[in-house]
Parts: C-alpha cells; sequence; structure tokens
C-alpha cells in the first residue's frame, strides 16, 4: 500500500469548514426559522441520506474532510486518510489516527428529518449530507460524535464551553441554508449559546 502525504500549507484555523456568519447574523436567522414542535423519526433512515458521495476520483466526502481539517495527512492510493494531525474543536483533543476521527453533521441526519426533510427527495437529502459549502461537517472526536448522537442543542453541547458561540452559529447556518424547523426548546437553547458570543478573536476565526 502506497502513503502519501498531504501537507497543509495554511493555518489550521483555516482549513476547517467554511465558517458560520457572525452572531448578529445567526440572531436574525435563528429568529427567521420556523418555530414547531419537534417532529417524530417515524419513517427515517440514514440510508435515505446518502453519503458518503465521491468529490472527486476515490475521494469521498469523509477523506475530503479529513484532508481538509487535518495536518501532514497521510493518504493510501484509494484517498483514504491513515494518519495526519486532527485537533477536534468539540473537546479540544489532539489525534493522529483517521481511526479515532468521526465526520459529524453539525445537524444530525435524523434530526433533520424531524425537522422537514422527511419531506425532501433522496437526492436533495444526499446533497444535505455531502455538504461541503456549509459549516454543517466537522471532524471530531468519534466517542464525542457517538455521544452526541441525534441530539439538538437544547440536550447536548460540546464539552468545550468555548465552542458554544461557534457551534450555535453553525448549527443555526445549517438549519437556515436548508430550510429546517426548530423546536422550541432548541431555540432557547441557541439564543442562549449565542449569548456567549464576544468579541474575542476566537469566536471570529470560523
Amino acid at each position: 500500500m502506497i502513503i502519501y502525504t498531504l501537507t497543509a500549507l495554511v493555518a489550521v484555523t483555516s482549513i476547517l469548514p467554511p465558517p458560520p456568519p457572525p452572531a448578529s447574523i445567526a440572531r436574525t436567522q435563528l429568529d427567521a426559522l420556523v418555530v414547531l414542535a419537534p417532529g417524530t423519526s417515524d419513517g427515517y433512515s440514514r440510508s435515505k441520506f446518502p453519503h458518503w458521495a465521491t468529490v472527486q476520483g476515490t475521494c469521498d466526502t469523509r477523506e475530503t474532510v479529513l484532508r481538509r481539517d487535518g495536518q501532514d495527512v497521510q493518504v493510501d492510493d484509494q484517498c483514504r486518510a491513515v494518519r495526519g494531525v486532527w485537533h477536534s474543536p468539540y473537546d479540544g483533543a489532539t489525534w493522529r489516527l483517521a481511526s479515532d476521527i468521526d465526520i459529524d453533521h453539525m445537524v444530525p441526519l435524523s434530526e433533520a428529518w424531524k425537522s422537514g426533510a422527511n419531506d425532501w427527495t433522496t437526492s436533495r437529502r444526499g446533497s444535505f449530507a455531502n455538504d461541503l459549502d456549509s459549516s454543517q461537517l466537522w471532524a471530531v472526536t468519534d466517542n464525542v460524535n457517538q455521544a452526541k448522537g441525534d441530539k439538538d442543542p437544547a440536550v447536548w453541547r460540546p464539552p468545550l464551553t468555548s465552542f458554544y458561540c461557534i457551534y450555535a452559529r453553525s448549527w443555526i447556518e445549517v438549519k437556515s441554508r436548508w430550510g429546517l424547523s426548530v423546536d422550541p426548546a432548541e431555540k432557547q437553547a441557541l439564543v442562549g449559546m449565542l449569548d456567549l458570543c464576544t468579541d474575542d478573536p476566537r469566536d471570529r476565526l470560523r
């Protein structure tokens, strides 16, 4: 098996997902979201959100995010990331094996289903599951992602409170971009997280 090394040429803060809008815009987006009672997962299946899609050659969405968010990433001849350096923004952990990293959907697939994606076509759900143009996809510690599951911010938040601002802005961006609803408890939690946004430069990096 041939291993190739892809050396990041830019600072780690510039190779994470596309930055979500600032808190001021996030608040406006949140106010515009439809508020509904929590939906049900009736009929939900991950297979209804086809992923990971081919991006180029043998590289799929997962591998693209691993390469985008890592440093000195080594891949095999099938574009599978093997080793590198990944900093998980949810918990601050650093990992060097790709097997320790999950690609998290900021808005989980099941949550999207319960928020309106149940009415989408399979093609649109696939586009949502592979969205590289927003801050929907994050390389994070695998067991932290598993702890999150399909929970919304009213039930689960990242271990690092310093990431709450970016987490809320990203969650709201994705829901706004895709026209998904929020439930009352979820909206209240997001408002509280946005209230933690400050003028700290770290809140503006991503």
